[in-house]
């Protein structure tokens, strides 16, 4: 993801989310050097995703897939992306929050072998107050396991 993304992405973020992430948040990440990446289909992004990493620990902050384009795979290609990424920068552990009412994408990372660690009370807004959010994590070490011992 580089500055002159930052329209098509707050876009996508504008048309799936009925609270989306700003263009400020999105450039704060970029200056922050986190790893953010979009997913191109010819000329257009279709999904883009925002992971955080530190201490040995990374935290994927945002996953996105353009409304016209989800059920296409993209989101899957894109969050297998940011989990070699987190491990590739030394992260041992992957974690998340989703919404419990967002099945697709919890469906998602239960398929990639994220577990529910704990729930974040009133972590997300709502139209009518807020929701929890489930927090997931992956092990990383065994998921890059190499020793078939």
């Amino acid at each position: 993801m580089r500055t002159e993304d930052l329209d098509a992405v707050v876009a996508n973020e504008f048309t799936s989310y009925t609270f989306p992430w700003t263009r400020g948040i999105f450039m704060d990440c970029l200056k922050a050097r986190h790893e953010c990446w979009v997913a191109w289909v010819e000329d257009e992004i279709v999904a883009h995703a925002v992971l955080s990493v530190a201490g040995g620990e990374a935290h994927l902050l945002n996953l996105c897939v353009r409304r016209d384009c989800q059920g296409c795979g993209y989101g899957r290609i894109l969050a297998l992306h940011m989990v070699t990424r987190a491990h590739e920068r030394g992260a041992g552990m992957i974690f998340l929050e989703v919404r419990p009412s967002n099945l697709v994408a919890a469906n998602l990372y239960d398929s990639l072998g994220f577990n529910e660690i704990g729930i974040r009370n009133n972590y997300y807004p709502t139209d009518v107050g807020h929701e929890d959010a489930r927090v997931l994590a992956l092990d990383l070490t065994a998921y890059f396991d190499d020793d078939p011992a």
